[in-house]
């Protein structure tokens, strides 16, 4: 069974901030080449609820759901399915995704937030799983795309 992946960073927002950043604002951080629409991506977001989709619009009204919403609990913890395959294809079955839990932890002072990311459940990705969690893992993956959402602050 594969391990799960860690990834986290400190953001200088308050945890209420830093959950909106997250969870709003997706279209200016998360790298566009992780996307399927690439340059033309004109949307990538979450409904902000419990059972809300996290997708990606792109042109003549291309949509992708990637996840789902299992958990929505602002400012400090938010889980969502990760259907998105081995082979970079969307995975309709939820029961073949895998989960992402990340929280949203405030320091004492307020001014900063720590964001810990932590990706599970590989195995439910079937053949390819473990090759796909070492992907994620790698420099190029979560830690990557957590580096460009603190970068976008």
């Amino acid at each position: 069974m594969p391990e799960p992946i860690h990834a986290e960073v400190t953001v200088p927002l308050r945890a209420d901030d830093a959950f909106t950043r997250f969870t709003r604002h997706l279209d200016r951080w998360w790298p566009r080449d992780y996307t399927w629409s690439k340059d033309v991506l004109e949307e990538i977001g979450m409904e902000r609820r419990e059972g809300g989709l996290c997708f990606e619009r792109g042109p003549h009204g291309f949509r992708c759901d990637w996840g789902r919403i299992l958990e929505w609990k602002p400012p400090g913890h938010l889980v969502f399915t990760w259907q998105i395959g081995p082979h970079r294809e969307p995975v309709p079955d939820p029961e073949r995704a895998s989960i992402v839990h990340v929280t949203f932890a405030e320091s004492a002072e307020g001014d900063s937030t720590h964001v810990v990311l932590q990706h599970t459940l590989f195995e439910r990705h079937g053949e390819g799983a473990e090759a796909y969690r070492e992907a994620l893992a790698s420099a190029h993956g979560w830690p990557f795309i957590l580096e460009c959402y603190a970068n976008s602050v």
